[in-house]
């Protein structure tokens, strides 16, 4: 029986939604598609999958991403889904756990890739932030108070992202450095 649900997660919680996932699948819930905020389950045995997301260099469409997906694919992992760049694998747990970043350099270059999106969207709220309040102050009107605040807001919560980000980076450099 397929089982919608509706669950928000930002991009810095890549790892949260990863272990939600691991945990839907344990209770017997395996993904089978993804939507914006909206997750498509089979029901199945516990535990059937592990589940695994990535953020890719380009969209899942790219001849560079086909590849990659198909290079995993030909290891036994299936792609599930794609939302945007982001994509979902999993993989039968009889076959043992599976790793998509094998080191932490991998790790580095996935953060690298959100810090990217992430400022792409802090530059674009910022820039909206300042233009409805240029325009409020010119105009008086309240309702575009309003989309300033809104504007503002969603780059405050974008940049807590990137600060998160940045502070994952920065543990795992460190962690390089030691293991070095």
């Amino acid at each position: 029986m397929l089982r919608t649900i509706k669950k928000v997660f930002f991009v810095w919680e890549f790892e949260k939604e990863e272990k939600w996932l691991n945990e839907m699948s344990a209770l017997g819930l395996q993904l089978c598609g993804v939507g914006f905020c909206t997750y498509h389950f089979d029901e199945a045995a516990p535990g059937e999958y592990v589940y695994r997301l990535e953020m890719l260099d380009n969209w899942p469409t790219h001849v560079k991403s086909l590849s990659y997906i198909r290079f995993l694919e030909d290891t036994g992992v299936e792609h599930v889904g794609s939302l945007l760049r982001w994509v979902y694998f999993r993989r039968k747990a009889s076959d043992g756990g599976f790793d998509i970043y094998s080191d932490i350099s991998s790790r580095i270059s996935h953060l690298n890739r959100m810090l990217l999106l992430l400022g792409a969207v802090s530059a674009i709220s910022l820039a909206s932030a300042l233009n409805m309040l240029h325009s409020w102050l010119q105009s008086g009107v309240s309702s575009v108070f309003i989309i300033f605040s809104a504007c503002f807001a969603a780059f405050l919560l974008v940049g807590y992202g990137f600060v998160r980000i940045c502070l994952r980076k920065r543990t795992l450099k460190r962690e390089k450095v030691l293991r070095e």
